[in-house]
């Protein structure tokens, strides 16, 4: 497993390498060792004993290494996704060598590797007993929408939607310097033996029909295992503090306000949205964290500041987490009812898994799209703010009416309805013989062959 060392990305590639371990087979992670530490510390939802069963190897890299330079970049790349990318720039080599290491002990090696990091894991192609497949991180109609743009489509199915895809998108999403970073990554990506997507052919099939015909012309396989659940804790797990809180609540009765580890909010941004959490008189659990920047560990992090006397005044409505928060633990609280968010599809996965609807807020790279999949596709969130008005300030008055309307009316309550229906759905698809546990279960025979042993009897 390769993964791209941002959180999110981390994260779900993490899940999969416990899926995959399930079936008696040995896994081995490979980062930096700072990485691999930030994964460790943060394994969320997941299993102590299940974590136990991987094989983490530190590349022997810096960590955080300078960027090639981008003669042609025009915009400057964002801060909160600058460090991820710095510490892909010197893993080739080290990278490289370990394959080596591993193909002369080994009948076959197969490396999965996240979407950005196709340029590091390239040598694939030069190891005789060595195959490649990229574990795709964003939802399927993000990437479908991409490559049906860049092809010059407006839409990428035939399905009819309330709105068109957000335009113009690659200006606006990615900067000259992640386009630049993307398009190292093009030609090592066509070595790739196949495409693994972590979402669920039921609630994406007509994006992932698209995704797979490309695959088809090119020979590749594909399969939709998600979305990946997290397994449950042990039940002598020690409760977060947090949890306990929400204990105290009727059911779906608070909203959880998160922006992940990509986004960090202005001032004067916290300040309107603290003050809208305030006066919409709903229950808020609200996780107040700036970006990941670098080490996460150095302790050199902002800490945002609140209205003056405003946790005063929330006592026993809201609670703001300033440490690191178990979110999967908290979308599966039954007192939890609406989940306020950037729509980074990490989140998006955990959010349809538990059936909680989203109030959609997209920042940056695919959540704009992502965003339409929520909200005009699958019906299961409304919009915070649409993206023409992405460099407007969102004033408290709106947050209010947004949260409310999620939490407090009956378009909310039609929201939670379907949002259940659609949880109910994916996760039949996981459980045994439904559609995305059998094309694990494929996948699985594929990369050990037991599908060619099967077809030759």
């Amino acid at each position: 497993m390769v993964p791209f060392p941002a959180q999110s990305h981390l994260n779900q590639l993490l899940q999969f390498s416990c899926l995959v371990s399930s079936y008696g087979l040995p896994v081995h992670f490979v980062a930096s060792a700072i990485h691999n530490r930030q994964t460790k510390s943060r394994i969320n939802g997941l299993n102590p004993l299940d974590i136990a069963k991987i094989n983490f190897h530190d590349l022997p890299i810096p960590p955080f290494a300078s960027p090639p330079p981008n003669p042609n970049a025009s915009n400057k790349f964002p801060a909160q996704l600058q460090p991820a990318w710095n510490a892909t720039v010197n893993q080739r080599k080290p990278f490289s060598n370990f394959l080596q290491e591993m193909s002369e002990k080994s009948k076959r090696v197969v490396v999965i590797h996240d979407l950005m990091m196709a340029f590091v894991v390239q040598d694939v192609a030069s190891i005789h007993n060595a195959e490649s497949y990229t574990f795709n991180v964003f939802s399927a109609y993000s990437l479908a929408s991409f490559i049906a743009e860049s092809k010059g489509k407006s839409n990428p199915t035939r399905i009819p939607h309330s709105k068109e895809i957000p335009k113009p998108s690659f200006e606006d999403c990615l900067t000259d310097e992640f386009s630049y970073f993307e398009a190292l990554q093009y030609e090592p990506r066509r070595h790739r033996s196949g495409n693994i997507y972590n979402t669920c052919r039921l609630i994406e099939g007509p994006y992932l029909d698209l995704l797979a015909s490309a695959d088809t012309i090119m020979k590749r396989k594909s399969w939709a295992i998600g979305p990946i659940f997290p397994a449950k804790l042990p039940p002598q797990r020690h409760f977060h503090k947090h949890l306990v809180w929400l204990d105290k609540h009727a059911p779906k009765s608070v909203i959880y306000v998160a922006f992940g580890t990509t986004v960090s909010l202005s001032d004067e941004q916290i300040e309107e949205l603290a003050l809208g959490l305030e006066r919409s008189k709903i229950k808020f659990l609200w996780s107040l964290r700036d970006a990941d920047k670098g080490d996460v560990f150095d302790g050199a992090i902002r800490r945002p500041k609140l209205p003056l006397g405003f946790e005063d005044r929330i006592k026993g409505v809201g609670i703001v987490v300033r440490d690191w928060a178990p979110q999967p633990e908290i979308l599966a609280h039954p007192s939890i009812g609406g989940f306020l968010m950037p729509c980074g599809w990490s989140s998006c996965i955990e959010s349809i898994s538990n059936g909680v609807p989203m109030a959609a807020w997209p920042m940056l790279a695919d959540q704009p799209r992502t965003a339409v999949l929520i909200t005009d596709v699958l019906k299961i969130g409304i919009v915070v703010r649409e993206w023409e008005k992405r460099r407007e300030i969102v004033k408290a008055v709106d947050i209010e009416s947004v949260v409310r309307r999620l939490m407090a009316s009956e378009e909310g309550e039609r929201i939670k309805e379907t949002a259940a229906e659609v949880a109910a759905m994916v996760r039949r698809a996981n459980q045994p013989g439904g559609v995305s546990r059998l094309e694990l279960d494929s996948f699985i025979a594929h990369i050990t062959r037991l599908d060619d042993i099967v077809s030759k009897l």
